[in-house]
């Protein structure tokens, strides 16, 4: 006759598995994932307040942000603009912005004191008056040598955290980060780049934050129409945040610029090559500022070479190269401000190797 009688041990076992299904049916977390059903996530979603617009579609509450251009066109102008307008809850026309006014930290890594009082004054008089929501923090490099850099402390690591502690201070909701050169000297590399992407995600959720990061170009070719491969190095922070824009200079006048969108995450994308928004960069009294012209095409204020022009190009990729056999084609065309296909199709042109 067959016994049916079933041992201590096997019950034991079947009530450890059925409570380890339990575990993890009524447990969302698995390692580092927080899983949960769509329903249930749309339920969580529903409950937390809609991101509020800060700079019309290109900026809203709660992003990691960047803003890009070349040198001298104007970002740290914009950037001062748009803290000015967070700060009072104006909007930038024809910029819409939802949220009221916020206390901002303008971390400005490129004026000195001086220079920015000549950019919001008449001569160093009559200076413009600022809302107290904006505040301006600098180095202090006395201060900062006497700490903890000279004992071998990482200095970007050192920057982080002072940057975390003011944020925390201050009760700051809206950070602009001027620019991205000073938070570290190798993050065109995707390693380097994705440890402090990941920081600045945890302070937009951990604090509530909503931060904006300026960042330069390389030379460009002006011929060309903004997009995500501008940005070279940079291209890794494009990868990992919310949003981003650029701003170009128009060939139509040497004060004009124009934004363009290239990335977005709570909205679409509106102001694309088929409709950028033209500035004028103007100063009528004490603030040097972006003033709203008109929408336009991309086209419009693209720069188109003369074929004496070409002609000079290719001359100086070849002479480039003659005289630097070892340069690589990327090198050339950021060098002489064109496109790495250029660069080659000249080359090729005239049988030089590369």
């Amino acid at each position: 006759m067959k016994n049916n009688n079933v041992s201590n041990s096997e019950i034991l076992q079947k009530v450890n598995r059925e409570s380890e299904k339990f575990d993890r049916e009524s447990d969302s977390s698995c390692g580092i994932f927080n899983i949960k059903t769509a329903t249930e996530t749309l339920k969580e979603a529903n409950q937390m307040q809609i991101p509020k617009k800060l700079f019309g579609e290109f900026f809203h509450e709660g992003e990691l942000c960047f803003l890009f251009a070349d040198t001298n066109i104007g970002k740290s102008l914009l950037a001062v603009q748009i803290a000015n307008s967070i700060s009072r809850g104006e909007e930038i026309k024809p910029l819409k912005i939802e949220a009221g006014a916020q206390k901002v930290i303008y971390f400005d890594f490129e004026l000195s004191t001086k220079q920015f009082e000549n950019r919001y004054s008449e001569n160093y008089k009559n200076h413009y008056e600022f809302n107290d929501n904006f505040l301006r923090a600098e180095l202090d490099l006395e201060r900062l040598s006497s700490t903890e850099i000279e004992k071998g402390i990482d200095f970007e690591k050192l920057l982080i955290n002072n940057l975390e502690l003011a944020i925390k201070d201050y009760q700051a909701k809206i950070i602009i980060i001027d620019n991205l050169t000073y938070l570290g000297n190798q993050l065109e590399e995707g390693k380097k780049a994705l440890p402090l992407i990941k920081r600045f995600h945890n302070l937009t959720r951990d604090l509530n934050v909503s931060i904006l990061i300026l960042g330069h170009t390389p030379k460009r070719d002006l011929t060309k129409a903004l997009t995500v491969n501008c940005l070279a190095g940079s291209k890794q922070f494009i990868n990992f945040c919310d949003s981003a824009f650029a701003i170009n200079k128009s060939c139509k006048d040497s004060s004009l610029r124009y934004l363009k969108q290239i990335k977005a995450r709570a909205t679409e994308v509106l102001y694309d090559s088929d409709n950028v928004i033209v500035f004028e960069v103007s100063k009528p009294s004490n603030f040097l500022k972006f003033d709203f012209v008109e929408f336009g095409s991309e086209t419009e204020h693209l720069r188109n070479f003369t074929e004496n022009e070409r002609s000079q190009l290719e001359e100086n990729i070849l002479a480039l190269k003659e005289s630097e056999p070892n340069l690589s084609v990327r090198k050339i065309a950021e060098q002489l401000g064109t496109n790495n296909n250029k660069v080659q199709r000249t080359l090729a042109k005239f049988k030089e190797p590369f």
